[in-house]
């Protein structure tokens, strides 16, 4: 053998002198890993169980969001179907108001007036002529 490839040889032992510890490591993560790999596939057995339950409530949010939403559509047209009736309900009072006060000049005139108010049903004629007779 030739000095070069004593020397080659000599580079490629203290090559693999030095590469020894990794193989030690990685071979000692490598039986870790093994020891382990129940605890791993426990693990994504419950990552997987977890999963599926907040699929499942997620489902249940979506279902209760578009329950929520029909709700809040029906609200919004009975809200303006209400303030139709109060804008209706107010235009009758009004009106009521004025007829209201259309017919109290006729009865708000002083008791000593030669007119005199017709009595508008039987009852206030009775009560009239009851006044009338204890007087």
């Amino acid at each position: 053998m030739s000095h070069a490839e004593w020397i080659l040889q000599g580079a490629l032992l203290a090559l693999l002198v030095a590469a020894l510890p990794f193989a030690v490591r990685l071979e000692r993560g490598l039986a870790a890993l093994r020891r382990d790999r129940s605890a791993l596939a426990d693990g994504a057995q419950g990552f997987e169980a977890v999963t599926r339950e907040a699929q499942l409530a997620l489902s249940g949010l979506r279902g209760a969001l578009e329950t929520q939403a029909r709700q809040v559509a029906m609200a919004e047209t009975l809200r303006e179907d209400l303030r139709f009736l109060v804008e209706r309900a107010e235009r009758l009072a009004d009106r009521l108001e004025g007829l209201v006060r259309q017919g109290r000049p006729a009865a708000s005139q002083p008791a000593g007036t030669t007119e005199e108010a017709v009595p508008r049903s039987q009852a206030e004629r009775d009560l009239l002529q009851a006044l009338r007779m204890v007087r």
